[in-house]
């Protein structure tokens, strides 16, 4: 039996951690007492795994973690009445890291320009932790299966030493004696707001003075048929703040397949980027057995689901887990994997069984879903199906339409989803390029926020239907039905001849535009409207291009083709007058070409227009000769 007090070296690995610490960034300092209540809580965990099994060790005390704060002396004291350790379990646990990657660890750290040093207790290495905060450092603990204790003492340099304590109870009873620029940890807001952090959840109580810290639950391990809905509102409000708050919806999963973990998710009923508040930042906790790892964790969940809120627990993530393995673990990869399918198996139930509720969640976050639609790939099809618009079918914010309805009322034999894009619902309804549809009864989709015709151009297809603009020259109209109306646009189609002096209008046209416009044609789409403007195949609308150049300079936007409809009587009008008249047909083909431009949201030459328009003021007042 050893009685006096005897001097052990660190082994190397600790050295090499120690001084890492005694230079660790100030902001880290908090894990330290994340990391000893974790040692705790596993002491308590054990003693109740043994009382179980053991009736020797059994007694009527609670298990609890009481945190004491001593200012006058600089100390924080934590204590546990756990399992306890012996003298040669001191040893193995406090002077050696015998877990495996932490030597591998250790050194991508010492290398590392910025240390995540956040990241020590996550290599069982934790305990080391607490010289961040304390100069010396104190261990007195009683194991359950002695009767006498020990006390453990290093001031975490190179050395630690170990001698009997009489009169300990069973259990750990760690002393951290505070450096000078670390005696917040004396206070007692300091602490509790530490401890609620990021150890709330744990299953045991942690006391200050008298009082547990934390008392939420962790409600995400329970089955969901103990919990009331009030029970899930709590929770929400605990973790975001909110007191007044309820989340739009919640989704709690238990998944045992093919891993096992916990998790509470939720949708917040605002979203605080459409108030200009910036980009959200992530939400989710990871937590691996009730202690928080990470705190608004990025890799839990793709980025166009920043929104989410809540809690993922799984006992089946290692503890040497650190944020640049995270996406390259397999376990944690299903978790995410699992977590975004859930996720998108709850918005296609509501979007079917509670649309009103569906179209209020895509009002606040379907920016983000089209987010999604863009940048991942695996799920694009169903991100697509989550998508709404308006249309020339339903122009009521309440009920947009979907893809899928689309199609169904398209019928088989449409090829193509048609869209429109636009800066407004007035703007695009005006637009000429709608004639032919809306003469027809062919719905298209009205595009209105920016992104949308990024969106329309990653999704590409829908059910093997192309998503083709209705002002791109890759649309194919549907046949015609056997109707009056359709049957006069067929013979329009397909009339060879053009009215007398269209193509002397067309060569006008040519000559005013000029290089602002790629070509002029003849038009076979418009019915009333006298010319419209068409993108080439793959070219950006010519509203987006002028936001693109108003963010981009060196944007270089591609020119329109401008069609002219021969059966307009405007053009038909020009067409018969004469040669001296020249000047003003070509003033008004700029106008005409002005007026589409207007129409796409696009701003033409101001002086040009306005000087163009006095000149049609004048000529209409009879001040200058016809």
């Amino acid at each position: 039996t050893v009685t006096d007090r005897q001097e052990f070296t660190f082994q190397a690995e600790v050295k090499q951690l120690l001084h890492l610490l005694a230079h660790s960034l100030y902001q880290s300092r908090e894990i330290a007492v994340r990391e000893l209540i974790s040692n705790a809580s596993d002491a308590l965990d054990k003693m109740r795994h043994l009382s179980l099994i053991d009736e020797r060790c059994r007694d009527d005390k609670p298990l609890e973690i009481v945190v004491e704060r001593d200012a006058e002396h600089r100390q924080l004291i934590l204590c546990d009445n756990g399992i306890g350790m012996t003298r040669d379990e001191l040893i193995a646990n406090l002077g050696t890291i015998a877990h495996s990657g932490s030597i591998d660890f250790l050194q991508k750290l010492a290398a590392a320009a910025k240390a995540d040093l956040s990241l020590i207790g996550q290599f069982g290495v934790g305990f080391y932790s607490a010289f961040m905060i304390a100069d010396r450092v104190r261990v007195l603990t009683r194991s359950y299966s002695e009767t006498s204790g020990w006390e453990w003492e290093s001031e975490g340099t190179g050395s630690f030493s170990i001698q009997p304590a009489a009169g300990l109870e069973r259990g750990t009873r760690v002393v951290l004696h505070l450096k000078d620029d670390a005696k917040d940890f004396t206070e007692e807001a300091r602490i509790k707001a530490v401890v609620q952090r990021y150890s709330g959840f744990i299953p045991h109580p942690i006391k200050m003075d008298g009082q547990a810290v934390n008392q939420q639950k962790a409600i995400w391990v329970e089955p969901a048929s103990r919990l009331a809905e009030d029970d899930y509102h709590r929770f929400y409000q605990h973790i975001t703040h909110q007191e007044q708050e309820k989340p739009l919806w919640y989704l709690h999963l238990s998944i045992d397949s093919p891993i096992q973990f916990h998790a509470l998710l939720y949708c917040p009923a605002t979203n605080l980027e459409l108030l200009g508040f910036g980009r959200v930042e992530m939400g989710m906790n990871l937590c691996v057995r009730r202690v928080l790892i990470q705190h608004d964790c990025r890799e839990l969940v793709p980025e166009y689901l920043r929104f989410l809120r809540g809690v993922v627990d799984s006992e089946d993530l290692p503890l040497n887990i650190s944020r640049e393995s995270l996406q390259d673990n397999r376990i944690f990869q299903k978790i995410r994997a699992t977590i975004v399918r859930q996720v998108l198996d709850r918005l296609e139930e509501m979007a079917e069984k509670e649309p009103e509720k569906y179209i209020q969640f895509y009002r606040q976050f379907g920016r983000m879903l089209k987010e999604g639609v863009h940048l991942d790939f695996l799920h694009r099809r169903r991100l697509g199906g989550l998508l709404r618009f308006l249309s020339t079918h339903s122009e009521d914010p309440d009920h947009p339409a979907s893809l899928a309805e689309y199609v169904q009322r398209a019928g088989e034999t449409q090829r193509q989803i048609y869209y429109l894009t636009g800066p407004d619902l007035a703007s695009m309804r005006s637009n000429p390029n709608l004639e032919i549809f809306r003469r027809r009864g062919v719905e298209v989709f009205y595009l209105v926020d920016p992104v949308d015709e990024f969106v329309m151009r990653a999704l590409a297809n829908f059910e093997d239907r192309p998503l083709v603009a209705i002002d791109s020259a890759a649309v194919e109209l549907p046949p015609a039905a056997e109707t009056k109306e359709a049957a006069e646009d067929e013979k329009a189609e397909e009339a060879d001849e053009a009215p007398a002096g269209f193509d002397r209008v067309l060569g006008l046209f040519r000559s005013a535009l000029g290089d602002k416009v790629e070509t002029v044609r003849r038009s076979t789409r418009l019915v009333d409207s006298p010319c419209c403007l068409v993108r080439s195949e793959g070219s950006l609308s010519p509203h987006l291009q002028a936001l693109m150049r108003g963010v981009d300079r060196d944007f270089v936007a591609t020119r329109p083709v401008v069609e002219v409809n021969p059966q307009s009587p405007l053009i038909e009008q020009l067409g018969r007058l004469g040669a001296e008249q020249d000047e003003f047909i070509k003033d008004c083909c700029s106008q005409l070409f002005a007026n589409a431009m207007l129409l796409e949201g696009v701003l033409p030459d101001i002086q040009e227009m306005t000087a163009r328009i006095q000149r049609f003021i004048e000529r209409a007042a009879g001040q200058t000769a016809p």
